[in-house]
């Protein structure tokens, strides 16, 4: 394989694994481990394996200052509230529903653009932003496999979340590089849920005997966070950023067939057909971009 077609690989198999994240959160629900529980492990976790091979290979560095404040603040409020929402939103919608809804971001991200810009206006930006919300109306009104509209408000507001972690990320990354300020946004988030759970009473650290509960925590920290990650900086590093987002775009698509096939979630000719609008409308938009 020539080294486009193994950076493609490690986009696809970085969205595999980020497109799972649904699945493992809505098992950790069954078996009644906590939003705030959840996702301290799953940035602990991460974390902890992330750290130490970016150290291995040079690349770890502390930030301090005004750096180390952005990074705390796109962890708490951009990244840390985006999963925060994504979670919630798995307790009103299925886990293909949610992954659909939060890909909304990029044409929030646009819709920004378009209003602090006007010049900025296209009207390939405006068709993208009218598929990817016409995607997630379509769904919303005619689908009856479980949107229910509070989840997918639940989810949009992750979605403005991450589309502001994404904004944030683009001024920070000028003087940072992009593993340096993840290896420091993971904690912050993990941190912000360590004091909501302890807060409101609803954190706890599984017994040992909870082998389940541990083994979610576990496939979820290293399957759907770490191990996409480094795949997705892999992949970047050979095709670039532009192509990296395109083959992104797979997420969705993932999420609703593993929905399907693991935990048996209803898919309807609505559900696909609202998605394919949404992921046509990122399409453009990275077109455009």
């Amino acid at each position: 394989m020539n080294e486009r077609s193994v950076g493609i690989a490690y986009v696809l198999a970085s969205a595999t694994g980020f497109g799972a994240v649904g699945i493992f959160g809505t098992v950790a629900s069954d078996i009644g481990l906590s939003i705030p529980t959840v996702l301290v492990f799953r940035f602990a976790i991460a974390t902890a394996i992330l750290w130490p091979l970016l150290a291995l290979r040079g690349r770890l560095r502390l930030l301090t200052g005004r750096s180390l404040v952005w990074a705390i603040v796109l962890g708490v409020a951009g990244f840390g509230a985006m999963s925060g929402f994504y979670f919630w939103g798995l307790e009103y919608l299925t886990a293909g529903l949610v992954a659909i809804v939060l890909y909304t971001y990029p044409a929030i991200v646009v819709t920004v653009r378009i209003v602090t810009n006007p010049r900025r206006v296209s009207r390939t930006m405006l068709v993208a932003l009218c598929l990817s919300l016409g995607g997630v109306a379509l769904i919303v009104g005619a689908d009856p496999a479980g949107a229910d509209p509070r989840g997918v408000l639940i989810v949009l507001a992750g979605a403005v979340s991450y589309a502001g972690y994404v904004m944030g990320s683009e001024r920070v990354l000028k003087s940072i590089e992009p593993q340096v300020l993840t290896a420091h946004v993971l904690p912050a988030s993990g941190l912000v849920f360590l004091a909501l759970g302890v807060g409101t009473g609803t954190f706890r650290i599984p017994a040992a005997t909870e082998t389940t509960a541990w083994g979610v925590l576990t496939a979820l920290s290293l399957l759907s966070t770490a191990l996409p990650i480094l795949l997705l900086y892999a992949g970047l590093s050979r095709i670039g950023a532009s192509r990296a987002s395109i083959v992104s775009t797979a997420e969705p698509a993932v999420a609703v067939v593993l929905g399907t096939a693991v935990l048996g979630e209803p898919v309807t000719a609505t559900t696909v057909f609202g998605g394919a609008l949404v992921v046509v409308g990122v399409l453009l938009i990275q077109r455009r971009e």
